[in-house]
């Protein structure tokens, strides 16, 4: 009987351990199934004529994402790296102090506003820089602060709002595609 409980608790460990560490092999996975998405995977196509343009591009988009999902915290991170390359360019302090804006901002509601006069610029300077490949579009949402409107940059004709977030994911129209 004793050895019938040994082989039973011997076995059972087995088991455990084998159970535990198919549970750690799945916690494992879905991170990075997480990280890898459509939207990474067509930011890496896109080729701006400018290095350092391109660079503060990557970040907008990291911002954009934060935006839609209501992330301050991630925002707040993306909007820091913005200000930091920004601040490399010449002659370009409203890209500085948008994103500056971004980063003290204590809500999210005031991140949208500094957001808006940053999409303004990144505008401007894409469509001065250039694309060397693929094509970026110019959304708009009509709705966007008291139906004054605002745009913001895509590298994909899927509207997803930064604006309103999961409230009005899908307002907004391409209004242009910077070529």
């Amino acid at each position: 009987m004793k050895e019938l409980i040994k082989s039973g608790i011997s076995i059972l460990s087995i088991l455990l351990l084998i159970a535990c560490g198919n549970n750690e092999n799945k916690k494992k996975e879905i991170p990075q199934n997480k990280k890898t998405s459509v939207a990474i995977t067509k930011e890496s196509e896109v080729k701006i004529n400018d290095d350092l343009l391109n660079a503060i591009y990557s970040q907008y988009t990291h911002l954009t994402v934060a935006l839609t999902q209501g992330n301050i915290a991630e925002a707040k991170l993306a909007a820091n790296a913005i200000e930091a390359g920004a601040q490399k360019i010449s002659a370009n302090s409203n890209l500085v102090t948008s994103a500056g804006a971004i980063v003290s901002a204590p809500d999210i509601e005031k991140q949208r506003v500094a957001y808006s006069q940053l999409s303004n610029e990144m505008v401007g300077l894409l469509k001065k820089a250039g694309m060397a490949d693929a094509e970026l579009y110019v959304h708009y949402c009509p709705m966007a602060f008291d139906n004054k409107g605002a745009v913001w940059i895509s590298t994909t004709k899927e509207v997803r709002n930064p604006y309103f977030g999961e409230k009005m994911l899908k307002c907004g129209e391409v209004k242009e595609t910077i070529k």
